[in-house]
């Protein structure tokens, strides 16, 4: 196999060795990868800066027997600002352990690279609350996962009709009546049940143009932890 060019997102870093790194790159081609690079953490090594956590950029790539070596990188966005507040690099990295963990190698993951630079972009560079952007991150990547709920019916009887509470174990909204014999179904909100069907449905580049109240996002934060932790079978 020759010199591969691909984008890219670094998801964790090592050093290894005197002077150089061991990095998980996410493509959106070639999955998530582990790449070595020699001499990055020299002073002047040209892949210093792009060899950065949560760097996203232009690589060049071949493979080697056991991994994959970093030729030349050329950094695109390194989200600056996520090293000035330590707040927002905690959730960025949330961000990228999650990812590190659902996604593998020769896996198609153009959709979860962008939900995952999506989100990085809007931690680093806007003042939207953290907690809100992580629920609505997790339950766009369970959606991309194969884990979509049933948004539009009762999970149980497939109703229409009073849709009040979200079944775990049925993965989706059940109605009062199907809630009652669902011990682990929670009650939530019209707002709540509006914002998960529009973070599901909505555009890629758009999943993040909406507000709700404090007490929404409260049922959303709640939802989506336990959702993330019951599909991925992980406590997060």
């Amino acid at each position: 196999m020759g010199v591969i060019k691909t984008k890219g997102i670094i998801l964790a870093q090592n050093n290894m060795g005197d002077y150089d790194k061991m990095c998980t790159l996410l493509t959106p081609d070639l999955g998530k990868i582990g790449c070595s690079a020699k001499g990055a953490r020299r002073p002047k090594s040209t892949l210093m800066a792009g060899t950065q956590f949560l760097c996203f950029g232009d690589f060049l790539v071949y493979k080697g027997a056991s991994t994959y070596h970093i030729n030349s990188c050329e950094p695109i966005e390194i989200f600056y600002n996520l090293r000035l507040d330590l707040d927002k690099l905690t959730y960025a990295t949330k961000i990228a352990k999650i990812v590190n963990d659902v996604t593998d190698e020769n896996q198609n993951t153009y959709r979860i690279l962008q939900l995952t630079l999506n989100t990085i972009y809007m931690i680093s560079e806007t003042q939207k609350d953290l907690e809100f952007i992580l629920s609505i991150f997790k339950i766009r990547l369970l959606s991309i996962l194969g884990f979509r709920p049933i948004i539009d019916r009762c999970a149980n009887c497939k109703g229409k009709e009073h849709l009040r509470y979200f079944s775990f174990k049925d993965s989706g909204f059940k109605c009062e009546t199907c809630a009652k014999l669902d011990k682990g179904a929670i009650r939530i909100s019209d707002s709540t049940i509006k914002a998960i069907r529009y973070i599901i449905m909505a555009d890629a580049k758009k999943i993040y143009s909406f507000e709700i109240a404090d007490e929404y996002k409260k049922e959303l934060q709640l939802l989506s932890k336990i959702y993330l932790n019951e599909c991925l079978e992980k406590e997060y």
